[in-house]
């Protein structure tokens, strides 16, 4: 799994949106890679028939019908998104609230992609078995150095954590990924994939670097 989470950058405002997420169909097909976008929240009904899963940034625990300004998970499905970044270091909920979504989007059969921020969170999540645990160091994320490189020892230990608690959730690794060398020492240090943000949606050409991460993917 590759997963480009474009936050809330305004290089993919509007409808720059379209451009990306036709960028990402293409080279998705070409490589054979499962590529993921989460768009803005206000941007997801754009693109949430795409040829690619789209996927929420965020996710609430609340229900259909009378609610403002939250994010239904069920109302999401509706639309054809595949599932959603749960507790993400720059949208943090209480465990509660973890746990209460993972079931969530499991009955809801779409994907949950838990965010950790160390190897004792990931521990901790796994056990809920979601699809994915992605880990991120705060101080790494939109630094540029890549966590395979500045904390390798945290991928190893990350990916033990999760397999000894489960064998279904896969590990994803993010924060710093600005190269395709830096993908393929994630994978070789036991992530099944890539969480990444500033490292495409920022970059010039962004057709060329997706290329590059999806040619060191497995």
């Amino acid at each position: 799994m590759f997963v480009i989470n474009c936050k809330n950058y305004e290089e993919i405002a509007g409808d720059n949106i379209l451009k990306f997420v036709k960028t990402v169909e293409k080279v998705s097909k070409k490589y054979g890679v499962k590529i993921a976008v989460a768009p803005p929240q206000h941007l997801v009904g754009l693109v949430s028939k795409s040829k690619i899963p789209i996927i929420s940034q965020h996710v609430d625990v609340s229900k259909i019908g009378s609610t403002t300004g939250f994010v239904v998970p069920e109302l999401l499905k509706k639309s054809g998104v595949k599932g959603s970044l749960i507790n993400h270091s720059e949208h943090r909920i209480p465990p509660k609230d973890v746990s209460l979504l993972v079931t969530k989007m499991r009955d809801l059969k779409m994907i949950s992609i838990v965010c950790v921020k160390d190897v004792s969170e990931a521990k901790k999540y796994s056990k809920l078995n979601p699809d994915y645990i992605a880990i991120e160091p705060p101080e790494l994320i939109g630094s540029g150095k890549a966590v395979s490189k500045e904390k390798p020892d945290l991928i190893i230990k990350a990916a033990s954590a999760i397999k000894g608690a489960n064998n279904k959730t896969k590990l994803l690794c993010g924060a710093g990924i600005v190269s395709g060398e830096d993908v393929s020492a994630a994978i070789s240090l036991g992530s099944k994939g890539i969480l990444v943000a500033s490292g495409i949606v920022k970059a010039r050409n962004w057709k060329k670097i997706i290329e590059e991460f999806a040619q060191n993917m497995p």
